[in-house]
Parts: structure tokens; sequence; C-alpha cells
């Protein structure tokens, strides 16, 4: 299994438009974060999670040249933003992609991307083949297992995903003991962790740090969903406690 992080910054991405601050000017590339997504090659398949307003420009970087399905977090805009540019894998691979989400994100979709619903045979709009996620049980997307995770987002139910040793979660703030179960086991787990201080609707550092310890030993954990906030990377993340560091765009990992 190959993870690839697409994207690991917040919603509004670093640098923020107009920010002077030290981060948002940095020459370091790891600085540079576009909105949070990763990409899992498994099985011989190429799974995007979350299609933010950067995707486009992130399947160049990257070099992709194969969509096999797309599994989506939440509804937020800088989560969804991004599918109507799936059409390019539509013409090369001559087929839809499969788009995997819940009922309450499907309603988003159907509102932000009307017109792929309204007049399917339409041409040169999005193909795609819409899948219900139920939070409380896995699927499979080929031979590829993927179990949710129910996490908090603030009052907004968000999911996270394990996909065999690997375990995806942003835009949380809280995880139920049951849910974090699931997590357990993983070799590679990705948390948000937004900035140092308080925030209502994502972990901070510490808070992640405190997550990934209360999982146990033995795994590597990733910080994403990152913001101009939280400081320059070369100072954070060596200071991180051994196994946690911070992710940054274009980022591979093996498992």
């Amino acid at each position: 299994m190959k993870i690839t992080f697409l994207g690991t910054g917040t919603s509004q991405g670093v640098p923020v438009i107009s920010c002077p601050c030290a981060v948002c000017t940095s020459s370091d590339r790891r600085d540079n974060r576009l909105r949070s997504a990763v990409s899992v090659e498994a099985d011989g398949q190429h799974i995007v999670i979350d299609t933010g307003p950067d995707f486009r420009y992130q399947m160049l970087r990257s070099g992709a040249r194969q969509l096999d399905a797309v599994v989506f977090t939440h509804s937020h805009k800088d989560h969804i933003a991004g599918l109507d540019d799936i059409r390019a894998f539509n013409f090369f691979q001559q087929r839809a992609v499969d788009v995997y989400a819940t009922e309450a994100t499907q309603e988003a979709l159907r509102r932000e991307y009307a017109y792929i619903f309204e007049n399917a045979s339409y041409p040169g709009i999005p193909q795609i083949r819409l899948h219900t996620i139920y939070p409380d049980r896995s699927f499979f997307i080929g031979p590829t297992k993927i179990i949710p995770i129910r996490v908090l987002h603030y009052r907004m139910e968000v999911l996270g995903f394990r996909i065999g040793d690997f375990t995806y979660i942003t835009d949380a703030n809280y995880i139920a003991p049951e849910e974090l179960e699931k997590v357990k086991g993983s070799k590679a787990i990705v948390l948000n962790a937004l900035r140092h201080q308080e925030h209502i609707s994502h972990y901070t550092l510490a808070e992640a740090i405190e997550v990934s310890r209360q999982v146990g030993t033995g795994h590597q954990t990733w910080f994403t969903h990152i913001s101009h906030q939280l400081g320059l990377h070369e100072e954070i993340d060596p200071n991180l406690p051994q196994g946690m560091n911070l992710a940054y765009d274009g980022l591979t990992v093996e498992l």
C-alpha cells in the first residue's frame, strides 16, 4: 500500500491569501499546504479521499494516471469542491468513477453539482457511480476493505477511514472510545492538528498527540489539516514525540 499526501492544509490552505506571517512567506516547500486530501494505492487500485478545491493541481502534481474511486469524509467545501475535475479520468479511462459518501454528503453533492444528476447524459459532465456509505458498516472497493470511523467535527459527524494498516482522520475534535478501538493496531495513523490554540471543531497539536498516545504504541502518526498558526515545519517537527511527525504535501508512505 502506498499513501500520498496530496494536501495537508486547512480550509484556507497555506499560504493564506494576503497573510505576511513567517509561515505564509516561508521558502520551505513543506510550509506550502494545499487543502487536505490523500491518495491510497492498494490492490492495484487508486483511491482518493476527498476532492477539495485543489484537486486538479494535486492530480497534476502527483502525476496521477488512474482514479478508481473517490471517498468523502464529509460535505464541507474544502473537501468536495474539486469533484468536477474527475472528468479527465472519465475521458482517458472511458468509464465512470465510483464515488462513496454518506447520505448527508450525497445531499450536498446533489446541491453543489446539480448538473451531474439532473442530466447525466449531457456531454462533458462528470460521470460518477454513487455508492452510499453507512457509518456503522465496512465496505469494499474491489478487494479493498474500508472501515468507517465516526468522529465529531464540533457537532457534525465526519468519517475517518481505516484501510488495512492505515487510518486517516481529518476534521475532528472528538473520537468516542468505541470508535478509537477501530484505530488500534494501525501501523500508520493520520490525525488533524490545526494549531496550538484551542479550536471549536479541530484538534490542537497537543490534543492530537494525546489521541495518538491513547491508540497505543507501535505506530507512526502523521499530523495533517495544518494551519499557518501552527508554526514553521522546521521548528515544530523536530520537537514532536518519537513516532510522530507533521505530514507535508507530496509525502509518500509505504506500508
